[in-house]
């Protein structure tokens, strides 16, 4: 298999902090953060394989958690970030922490990561899974019709955003083109819905969740303390799942007091 070609943006000086987005999403998630966090931070944001502009696996290679995980630390090595800060965003901040478990991270920022539901409390994930199968089944022209819809948008807004009916997320839609048959997107759905966090992590760890998610229910962060005793939990009011557009300043707060927590001389190269 040959190297993953990883498109990002790089900004801002100081330690090195690497932003990684969730599911479907691609680095321009982050963006409402970004000059909070630049003065303090060598900060690198990519999209990850098969999101934005950087390219998956082909079809029948492998392309799982495990390979994003692989990937981002090869990235990482290549930048020569030694243990950077990591902050994800669900499957993000899944990836983050799995990159902790190998110690190539001085700490994570996670915000609702995949990998600590179960049962009822998976749901969503499941729903998302069998969604998304079932939309790749539909005619291009009939996703692109629908997800353009009244309905279609009150229902994005509802799922990726704490306060719905605020001007501001207007164009909140779902991506047509992410549904389609063997996109990335439908590829890892499954994947994320099975998987389960269990791995050990010593650096500092936040795990932020939104108290309005509506993908990965809040209820499923005490979980994290369960499994990683030492993780700092942090509600997130008025947050939906992807807490950097209904609150930026909260969550740059929050991942440049994790980041403090766990600083050692780690540099641009």
């Amino acid at each position: 298999m040959g190297e993953a070609r990883i498109v990002y943006d790089r900004r801002g000086r100081g330690s090195p902090l690497v932003l990684l987005h969730g599911l479907g999403h691609r680095r321009q998630a982050w963006r409402p953060v970004l000059r909070m966090l630049e003065a303090e931070h060598d900060v690198v944001v990519p999209d990850l394989p098969g999101f934005g502009e950087s390219q998956a696996p082909g079809a029948g290679e492998r392309y799982d958690i495990a390979w994003l995980v692989d990937a981002v630390e090869r990235f990482c090595d290549r930048l020569g970030l030694r243990r950077p800060h990591l902050a994800g965003n669900s499957l993000g901040g899944a990836i983050a922490l799995e990159l902790a478990a190998r110690d190539a991270a001085a700490s994570v920022t996670a915000f609702s990561p995949v990998g600590f539901t179960v049962g009822a409390e998976n749901l969503g994930n499941r729903l998302l899974a069998l969604g998304a199968r079932a939309a790749s089944r539909v005619p291009e022209h009939l996703r692109v019709a629908a997800a353009d819809t009244p309905l279609m948008r009150r229902a994005a807004r509802r799922v990726l955003r704490g306060t719905p009916g605020g001007c501001d997320h207007r164009d909140v839609r779902f991506d047509a083109a992410a549904l389609a048959a063997g996109s990335p997107f439908v590829r890892l759905a499954s994947e994320v819905a099975r998987y389960s966090f269990a791995a050990h992590v010593d650096c500092p760890v936040t795990v932020g969740w939104g108290e309005c998610d509506r993908v990965l229910t809040p209820r499923a962060a005490h979980r994290v303390a369960e499994r990683i005793a030492h993780a700092r939990l942090v509600r997130l009011p008025g947050c939906g799942h992807v807490p950097m557009a209904d609150r930026p300043a909260l969550v740059a707060a929050v991942v440049a007091e994790t980041a403090r927590s766990g600083e050692r001389p780690a540099t641009r190269s």
